[in-house]
């Protein structure tokens, strides 16, 4: 088995790590923002065709694989990068280039692929799970058209997106829906989250939508939407792999330098072993996300490995920066160290994008079955 990248691979990590540099300071600046990313950093990952990451050249995309997409998401996670990109470029266009009709790929996909358009999927509600039994917004046709009522949460950059991809229940199942988040009795609100991060609660109180706006056949939006998420789950493991990586390198430094009793911290065997537990973790995550990665781009199922992915990575980050929080002692949860900023996220990263319930569920219906 050959794990080595490729050296066009290396140069894409390189230059995306390049780009990431001062990034965390952005992650402060921003925390709490109504928008939530930096305009200058979106539109050098638009010169670098990394908002068409995964996209077709025949959308304007750079047509990479999951593979390498991996890479830039590790280190994007190194560097807690603050953008729309797994929302809009993996997620929104995702739905829209499996599922959506000529007219619609051809009105979004050139504009995601060149960072012009943004558009941010909306599908979680309150109290209810991530899986299909939570979508209870409802989609009562009228005519030529759909009326739209209820909520969703955690609607990430919902001000800044053209167009949301929002996730309704309708006479025939769950359906996939373009909405303006600007149109009439849409009601945006910025929620606290606790990474900071800019994610809205969106209210939808009889809001009318073109039936030319579904995406998809009636009925289908669930099948659509799961095989999205998968590559997502994938590239969300992958970042919490890049952020423990980060967060082990400064508590290692850290632990190296923190001298008690006359000699290094690093020397006490509850924190020496604590770090070497970390690092054998990072290492089995990472390989597991890769091999999701390489299984996808080979074009097989990775109905099992995408959620193991996802859930053995952010756990894995959880568990690093918890470490991180615990060598740094007090110092750790101040605002001007940075491990608090991977601990916080880490912990987000764990609950989104499907929570642990529902990723052992998949998991465990792919071993029963």
């Amino acid at each position: 088995m050959d794990l080595a990248f490729t050296d066009e691979q290396e140069m894409l990590r390189q230059a995306v790590r390049g780009l990431c540099t001062d990034a965390l300071e952005s992650v402060r600046l921003l925390e709490d923002d109504p928008k939530g990313f930096d305009d200058g950093f979106w539109g050098q990952l638009a010169s670098m065709g990394l908002t068409g990451l995964m996209l077709g050249e025949e959308h304007g995309g750079s047509a990479m694989g999951l593979l390498d997409a991996v890479i830039v998401y590790e280190e994007f996670g190194r560097s807690l990068v603050p953008s729309p990109h797994l929302e809009s470029t993996v997620v929104s266009a995702g739905v829209l280039a499996r599922a959506g009709t000529p007219d619609q790929q051809a009105e979004w996909l050139p504009g995601i692929a060149d960072g012009r358009s943004i558009l941010t999927p909306a599908w979680l509600e309150p109290d209810n799970s991530s899986g299909p039994s939570g979508i209870r917004l409802s989609a009562v046709a009228d005519g030529e058209d759909v009326i739209l009522t209820g909520t969703k949460r955690h609607v990430a950059y919902a001000s800044t997106a053209e167009r949301l991809i929002l996730l309704a229940r309708g006479e025939t199942g769950i359906d996939l829906y373009l909405v303006d988040p600007k149109a009439n009795g849409v009601t945006l609100t910025l929620q606290r989250t606790v990474a900071g991060d800019t994610q809205y609660r969106v209210d939808m109180d009889g809001v009318r939508v073109p039936g030319t706006d579904r995406i998809g056949a009636p009925g289908t939006g669930w099948a659509t939407w799961h095989a999205v998420m998968l590559d997502a789950l994938v590239l969300v493991a992958a970042r919490a792999v890049g952020a423990a990586e980060a967060v082990h390198a400064l508590t290692t430094d850290y632990a190296r330098e923190r001298h008690q009793f006359g000699k290094p911290i690093a020397a006490f065997q509850a924190i020496s072993h604590s770090l070497a537990d970390g690092i054998t973790a990072i290492d089995g995550a990472r390989v597991l996300v890769q091999r999701a990665a390489w299984t996808r781009d080979e074009r097989r199922s990775i109905e099992t490995l995408a959620p193991m992915a996802k859930m053995f990575a952010t756990r894995t980050c959880r568990d690093v920066t918890g470490v991180a929080i615990q060598v740094h002692g007090g110092m750790g949860f101040t605002l001007e160290c940075d491990a608090q900023l991977y601990f916080r996220r880490a912990k987000s990263w764990q609950l989104n994008w499907f929570e642990d319930d529902h990723l052992e569920e998949l998991i465990a219906r792919q071993v029963l079955d």
